[in-house]
């Protein structure tokens, strides 16, 4: 595995050719509430879903560093392609985690993903604000040591391809209720998708809703029985590390791509106030992009640092989980900011279906949706300063 030095060009993996067919399909997926089918394909083809995967098994050993630069530039160019494709980033990046970590337990991830099997993160449901910590998914133990999951998914990108899909649920058999991690088969039985994603934004990722109706998992695909709370495990800093940082990854090449647009306006637009001089040259949207700009700015070294820490495996401690929050939230809402400037400084032009702001302005609010959202982001980074809450009977 690279190290935390940014060694993987991203423009060898994702030239500008194969990026400009990406982008050119990016509306017609987004106008048809379509999968990304051909941009799937394209990628398998280039190698991109074996980022994570080592060399020497065929894949392009790259760091995590490496796949925040790829991800980033993905985005730019189709934000619901590259937030779909992190979701089998996700789980081959963790399963890189660990093998770095020298913990062999996800070793078959990146060996399946070497055979050409997609992964998809079925972690999320609807009202479990514990997220990673506890479940309203069922995990029932089987005689030969598998699991059975019934329950709902929520959020489940690739929905249209993936075949594997790491997932869990909570068994309450014993005398203390476990969370139980694993890994099911698309082509076994027990699971069913609702076809119900139709969107404000990220339309192409087409995360439908999962419904697990006893959906098994192997004993040789069951990788953690943890029990319900926070959890030091290795599973739990490595999913959460490689999702806030390659989530991260993501809406800052919007935002990357949104300011480029931006200026691109600016320099396009003439004002006839001002006798038919580009808006470049008017002090206050000159302003507004460099706002636009410093803001931006301020996020790229915290994302590369982040992401250089997780491969060269720093010991930050407890103070892991607040920097990675704090990532994801200031990552995402950057974004926002930045497109909405840019949206500001485009013009009208930008509130029509035609125009790519205007998509990257619904793509981009998807960030708030996903973890950690602000409130757990500001609690987790309080509690690092100020230490927990008092419960009522210490009041």
């Amino acid at each position: 595995m690279r190290g935390g030095g940014l060694d993987l060009d991203p423009s060898t993996v994702l030239p500008d050719q194969l990026l400009e067919r990406i982008r050119s399909r990016a509306a017609g997926y987004d106008e048809r509430n379509e999968f990304f089918r051909e941009d799937i394909e394209e990628l398998t083809t280039a190698g991109y879903l074996k980022a994570f995967v080592p060399e020497g098994d065929g894949g392009l050993g790259a760091s995590l560093a490496d796949v925040v630069r790829l991800q980033r530039r993905l985005a730019s160019a189709a934000p619901a392609t590259a937030l779909g494709i992190n979701m089998h980033l996700v789980w081959t990046g963790v399963a890189r985690v660990f093998q770095a970590r020298g913990d062999s337990s996800l070793d078959f991830v990146l060996e399946e993903a070497a055979a050409g099997e997609v992964f998809a993160f079925g972690i999320s449901e609807a009202g479990n604000d514990s997220v990673l910590f506890d479940s309203v998914t069922t995990a029932t133990p089987l005689p030969d040591g598998a699991y059975a999951y019934t329950g709902v998914k929520v959020f489940t990108s690739l929905a249209p391809v993936w075949t594997r899909m790491g997932t869990f649920g909570k068994d309450e058999t014993g005398p203390e209720p476990r969370l139980v991690y694993g890994f099911i088969r698309r082509d076994q039985p027990g699971w069913r998708h609702l076809d119900d994603w139709d969107t404000l934004g990220m339309r192409a990722s087409q995360s439908c809703t999962t419904v697990l109706e006893g959906a098994v998992a192997t004993a040789d695909r069951i990788v953690r029985r943890l029990p319900v709370g926070p959890n030091p495990d290795l599973l739990i800093f490595g999913v959460f590390a490689v999702f806030e940082t390659l989530l991260a990854a993501v809406y800052t090449g919007i935002a990357e791509r949104a300011l480029d647009l931006g200026v691109q306006a600016a320099h396009r637009r003439k004002s006839l106030r001002n006798g038919g001089r580009p808006y470049s040259q008017d002090p206050d949207i000159r302003w507004q992009l460099a706002d636009a700009a410093i803001a931006l700015d301020g996020v790229l070294p915290q994302l590369e640092r982040i992401a250089g820490d997780v491969d060269g495996i720093e010991d930050r401690g407890g103070a892991w989980f607040p920097a990675l929050s704090g990532l994801k939230h200031r990552s995402t809402e950057t974004a926002r900011r930045v497109v909405d400037i840019a949206m500001r400084v485009g013009g009208g032009g930008g509130y029509f279906r035609s125009s790519e702001l205007q998509r990257l302005y619904r793509d981009v609010l998807a960030g708030l949706y996903h973890p950690s959202d602000p409130e757990s982001a500001h609690a987790t980074v309080a509690n690092a300063l100020l230490g927990p809450l008092e419960d009522e009977a210490g009041s």
